[in-house]
C-alpha cells in the first residue's frame, strides 16, 4: 500500500482527498503546515508527496529545499493559478510536478499514479529491458533499477523526473530529443507538461552533474528543436 503525504494548511482540502485517495487503497498521512511535515518526511518518507505552497510556519518550497538536502522522495506540488513563477522554481528545485488549484482530485489521483508507475524496479535484474540495464557513457554510469547515478564515480542525486530525461537523452548519444519525446519519456501519456517545464528540469540535471564535474558538458541544447547528449 503506497504511502502518501498530504501537506496543505487547508483542512478541508486534507480531508476530502484523504477519503478519495484511502478509497483507492493508498495509505495518507496528513500535516497542516510544513514544518510538522519536513520533520515526518524527514523521519520516515512516504512514498510520495503532496505539498501546497503557500502554508503557515514553513512554505512548500522551503520544505522542497531542506528535503532535497537528503531525500529525493517523489514531489507533486499544488498551487494556485497565479503561481506560474512558483511552478518554475520549484521544479529547478526538485519537484516532479505541478498542478493549479482549483484541481480535478480525478487528475490527482492520475498524476500520482504515473509518479509511482515511473519509480517502480523490476525486481528480477535477468528480466531487464534496455532500458532497465545498467547504462555506461564515459564517465556517466545510471542504473535503473536502483535509481542510481553516478559520474566518474561520484554520486549524483537526481529525482526521479530527472533521472528520466537524463536516461532518455544518454541512451544514444548524438540525437537529438525533442521537449515533447523527453515529455513522453518522464511523464508517458498520462500526464502533458509545457516545454518550460523540461527545460527547469535540464537545468537542475546540469547542475547536479557540474557539482560533481564543473566542466560537465554534455548534454547540449540545440534551440528552437531540443537536447542532445554528447559522450565526451
Amino acid at each position: 500500500m503506497p504511502a502518501i503525504a498530504l501537506v496543505d494548511d487547508d483542512r478541508n482540502i486534507l480531508a476530502s482527498l484523504s477519503i478519495l485517495l484511502e478509497s483507492e487503497g493508498f495509505e495518507i498521512r496528513t500535516y497542516s503546515d510544513g514544518a510538522t511535515a519536513l520533520h515526518a518526511l524527514s523521519a520516515s518518507p512516504p512514498d510520495i508527496a503532496v505539498l501546497d505552497i503557500k502554508m503557515p510556519r514553513m512554505d512548500g518550497m522551503e520544505v522542497l529545499r531542506r528535503l532535497r538536502r537528503k531525500s529525493e522522495v517523489p514531489v507533486i506540488f499544488l498551487t494556485s493559478k497565479d503561481d506560474e513563477i512558483d511552478e518554475m522554481l520549484g521544479l529547478r528545485m526538485g519537484a516532479d510536478d505541478y498542478i493549479r488549484k482549483p484541481f480535478s482530485q480525478r487528475l490527482l489521483i492520475e498524476r500520482i499514479r504515473a509518479v509511482l508507475r515511473r519509480r517502480t524496479p523490476q525486481e528480477d535484474p535477468a528480466e531487464r529491458s534496455e532500458a532497465e540495464t545498467v547504462l555506461e557513457r564515459g564517465a556517466l554510469t545510471m542504473d535503473p533499477l536502483r535509481h542510481a547515478v553516478f559520474w566518474a564515480g561520484v554520486p549524483v542525486n537526481l529525482t526521479l523526473t530527472e533521472f528520466l530525461i537524463l536516461h532518455a537523452l544518454a541512451q544514444r548519444p548524438g540525437f537529438v530529443k525533442t521537449r515533447e519525446q523527453l515529455m513522453q519519456a518522464a511523464y508517458h501519456d498520462e500526464v502533458y507538461v509545457d516545454d518550460r517545464t523540461i527545460d527547469s528540469h535540464i537545468k537542475r540535471v546540469r547542475k547536479k552533474l557540474r557539482a560533481a564535474d564543473e566542466s560537465f558538458a554534455s548534454i547540449e541544447t540545440l534551440y528552437g528543436v531540443g537536447y542532445r547528449y554528447r559522450e565526451a
